[in-house]
C-alpha cells in the first residue's frame, strides 16, 4: 500500500540539511524491537542479538565489517540492552494557539502553524532513524489519538492528521493527558507542544508527572511568539481573547512593564514545573525558524 500524499507541513529539500542527524534519547526506555536506543530490560546485559540495515549517518563503529566484506552490504550489530523509540507528538490545540495568525488566508505566523512544521519534521526524523511515532491532539479533550507506528504509511497518516489540526476556545489541558495516559501502555517517549497557557497548569504537570512515574521519558517544548513577550507599540490596540474572554481596548504602555513581568514570570513557572517533575524544557520562540529549532534540538540531544 502506498503512503497518503504529503502535506504542506513536509518540506523534504528543506529536510535534506538534517540528513545525518538522529534523534536521541536521554534515559533508558522501552521499545518493542531492537534499535538503537538504550532499554532498561537489560537481558544478557550487551549480548548480540541480531542485525539491522546501517542507517546513512550513523556510527562506523557499530558496522559489522567482516559481514560488509563478505557480503557487500552495510549491517549494524544489535544488542538486547537495545530497542527501537516510541515517541508521541502532544500537540496544543486550545485556542490560544492560533495566536499569530494574519488572517484566513494566511496563517503563517501563528505558533499552531510553527508546531505543525515542526512536528511534522520531526516525525520524519524519527521514522527515519527507524522509530515509530505517535500522535495526540490535546484541549480540554482528547480530540484524537494515534498509536506510534513506523512505516511509510503510518507515518503520512501521523503527519496528515497533523496538518487537520483545528484549535477550540479552551484554557484546560490537565484532564485530556489524563486520558491520554490512561490509553498507553508502553513506555517510551512523549513530547508535549504547548504554548501552557491554562488555568489548570498545576494539575497538567501533576498528569505529566503519571508519564515520568512510568518512567517514560517526557520532552516539554515551550511555545512562545514574539508579540506575546513583549507588547506591540503604538497608543492604543484592542486585544481580543482567542478563548472567548471578549475584548479590551487598553493602551500598551500604560502595562507595558507590568505585562512583561507577569509573562516571564508565567514561562519561569512553565520551566520550573517541568524540570522538578523530571522532563526536558525546552522554550521555543516562533520567530527563529523551524529548521533552526529542530537542528538545535537534534544536536542538544545527541550530547
Amino acid at each position: 500500500m502506498s503512503a497518503a500524499p504529503q502535506t504542506r507541513f513536509l518540506d523534504l529539500r528543506a529536510l535534506a540539511s538534517l540528513e545525518r542527524m538522529r534523534f536521541a534519547t536521554r534515559h533508558r526506555i522501552e521499545g518493542t524491537y531492537s534499535g538503537r536506543h538504550s532499554s532498561r530490560q537489560l537481558g544478557g546485559a550487551g549480548e548480540f542479538v541480531d542485525y539491522r540495515e546501517y542507517s546513512q549517518g550513523e556510527d562506523l563503529r557499530r558496522l559489522d565489517w567482516k559481514v560488509f566484506a563478505r557480503t557487500g552490504k552495510a549491517y549494524v550489530r544489535l544488542y538486547q540492552d537495545e530497542t527501537n523509540l516510541l515517541c508521541t507528538l502532544a500537540i496544543d490545540a486550545s485556542g490560544s494557539m492560533r495566536f499569530g495568525e494574519r488572517g484566513e488566508r494566511d496563517s503563517t505566523g501563528s505558533k499552531l502553524e510553527y508546531v505543525q512544521f515542526l512536528a511534522t519534521a520531526l516525525s520524519h526524523v524519527i521514522s527515519r532513524g527507524q522509530d515509530q511515532v505517535g500522535l495526540a491532539v490535546i484541549t480540554d479533550e482528547l480530540h484524537e489519538v494515534v498509536p506510534p507506528g513506523g512505516t511509510p504509511t503510518h507515518v503520512a497518516h501521523v503527519q496528515n492528521r497533523i496538518a487537520k489540526i483545528v484549535t477550540k476556545p479552551t484554557t484546560r489541558m490537565a484532564e485530556a493527558l489524563q486520558r491520554l495516559f490512561e490509553q498507553t501502555r508502553d513506555r517510551g517517549m512523549l513530547l508535549l507542544a504547548s504554548d501552557f497557557l491554562v488555568d489548570d497548569l498545576e494539575e497538567v504537570f501533576a498528569a505529566v508527572r503519571l508519564f515520568r512515574h512510568r518512567q517514560s521519558e517526557v520532552v516539554i517544548l515551550h511555545l512562545v511568539h514574539p508579540n506575546e513577550e513583549r507588547l506591540p507599540d503604538g497608543a492604543a490596540y484592542q486585544f481580543t481573547g482567542l478563548e472567548d474572554e471578549g475584548r479590551v481596548d487598553c493602551s500598551p504602555d500604560e502595562i507595558r512593564s507590568l505585562y512583561r513581568e507577569r509573562f516571564e514570570a508565567h514561562a519561569a513557572k512553565v520551566r520550573t514545573l517541568a524540570l522538578s517533575n523530571g522532563c526536558d524544557y525546552r522554550r521555543v520562540s516562533t520567530a527563529v525558524p523551524y529548521l533552526q529549532t529542530l537542528s538545535g534540538f537534534l544536536v542538544e540531544r545527541s550530547g
